[in-house]
């Protein structure tokens, strides 16, 4: 038995042979893929962009400046905000809803005239009548952009709100992305259907 048992543990270290070596072939030294293919069944990609023959709505914003913006249509628009509805640009001077919202809340001199789109928190937030034009058009946009500035800021749930009680749809971007935002889906879904508000990317609180 025990030489059964000795012949079955060299059994067990024996080890199978080495797999034979598979045949490389050498790196090739030049990428040239040849002519190019010219059959029929090719791609062509850019055929697959359906948006490449729509033209730009006249509103579309062809760049944002440190006080305004510049329109497709050739209006250039300086110390103020934007706000696009159905198919309309409209000079927009969100911090004077403040404003008076401050003269009616029994405010003071000072703080009625500050220029101000944050709350104390830091979140965006204007009056509600900086909202007028959205309160009175019909059909009412689907969505509305928001550019809040240079950067991207959180909006305060009083302005969300008021701007939900109107049955539109809410997105937040910093003003340079909301206007690219804005061009996108106002090109591929139409003015009637998507709205914008933005402040100049040099606006500061003061």
């Amino acid at each position: 038995m025990s030489n059964t048992v000795a012949h079955q543990a060299r059994a067990s270290r024996i080890r199978p042979p080495n797999p034979p070596q598979r045949a490389t072939t050498p790196k090739p030294t030049t990428v040239d893929r040849g002519p190019p293919s010219e059959e029929d069944t090719q791609t062509d990609f850019s055929a697959l962009d359906v948006l490449s023959g729509a033209p730009p709505p006249a509103t579309a914003i062809d760049a944002c400046t440190d006080d305004g913006f510049v329109l497709n249509n050739g209006a250039a628009l300086s110390r103020c905000g934007l706000l696009l509805v159905g198919g309309e640009a409209f000079r927009w001077w969100p911090w004077r809803a403040e404003w008076a919202d401050n003269k009616a809340g029994g405010g003071g001199a000072n703080e009625k005239r500050r220029a101000r789109v944050r709350n104390e928190k830091g979140q965006w937030q204007v009056g509600d009548g900086a909202w007028g034009v959205l309160d009175l058009v019909w059909p009412k946009p689907d969505l509305l952009i928001i550019g809040t500035g240079k950067s991207i800021s959180p909006l305060s749930p009083r302005t969300r709100d008021y701007i939900n009680s109107l049955g539109i749809r809410i997105e937040v971007q910093d003003t340079q992305n909301a206007a690219a935002q804005f061009n996108m889906l106002a090109t591929e879904r139409g003015v009637q259907q998507i709205a914008a508000a933005l402040v100049p990317i040099g606006f500061k609180d003061v």
